[in-house]
């Protein structure tokens, strides 16, 4: 598999990226809180990874896969983020112009610029403070007294913008942070310890409900002990 990245300096957009199979692989994505749209070069599909609550488990064909990656929050489609959580939907299935953008893709030199021009992220100020404060805290009181609203008001807002409500936000958040962190090759105990969990055990508990699978398979390594 070569799969690459590319960052874009753009409001709301985190990357694009492309990955190539040469033969059938099975793959694990686990949830980051962003949401995708991705292209098959080889059968033409356009569509939605919306952000996702667990792990999602599948089999990739052979072929290239060209994808426009947002930032929590970010998306914009036309459609709340709830509606596309934990689903890979077409994008003709709600925008009208979507075979006509795979057509495009497919005749692209650098269908990248074609994925930027048409999905443009929304970048709302309000929003990015209430990820800014899901990544301190999963207090629903607490981030709604900061940006002014009540918690029934945050939660719809959180689930349209996000997908998830303000505490999976902040569970998510971290379990990605986590994550990175292990995969960088810090000690396991150290990575508890940095995101707030109780202990290594928790960590090991989040990462079994969020990835289905345990943090050393996960990274691909063994957990050091200091």
């Amino acid at each position: 598999m070569t799969y690459r990245e590319w960052p874009v300096d753009r409001p709301g957009i985190a990357c694009v990226w492309s990955r190539s199979l040469a033969s059938a692989a099975t793959h694990r994505i686990v949830p980051d809180g962003c949401a995708d749209v991705i292209w098959e070069r080889e059968t033409g599909r356009l569509f939605v990874a919306g952000p996702d609550t667990a792990a999602q488990l599948g089999t990739s064909e052979p072929g290239t896969m060209v994808g426009l990656r947002f930032e929590p929050g970010a998306i914009a489609l036309g459609v709340p983020a709830d509606e596309l959580r934990d689903g890979r939907i077409d994008l003709d299935a709600f925008r009208r112009d979507g075979r006509e953008l795979a057509e495009r893709l497919g005749a692209a030199e650098h269908p990248h610029e074609v994925l930027l021009d048409a999905f443009p992220a929304h970048v709302d100020p309000m929003i990015d403070q209430v990820r800014d404060l899901a990544e301190r805290t999963g207090s629903v009181r607490a981030i709604a007294d900061a940006v002014g609203l009540g918690e029934r008001q945050l939660r719809r807002r959180s689930l349209a913008a996000f997908g998830y409500g303000p505490k999976v936000l902040h569970r998510v958040l971290r379990f990605d942070r986590a994550v990175r962190r292990a995969r960088a090759g810090q000690p396991f105990a150290d990575v508890a310890y940095r995101e707030g969990y109780t202990d290594q055990a928790h960590l090991a508990r989040e990462v079994k409900a969020l990835a289905g699978t345990t943090l050393t398979a996960l990274t691909g390594r063994t957990p050091p002990t200091s």
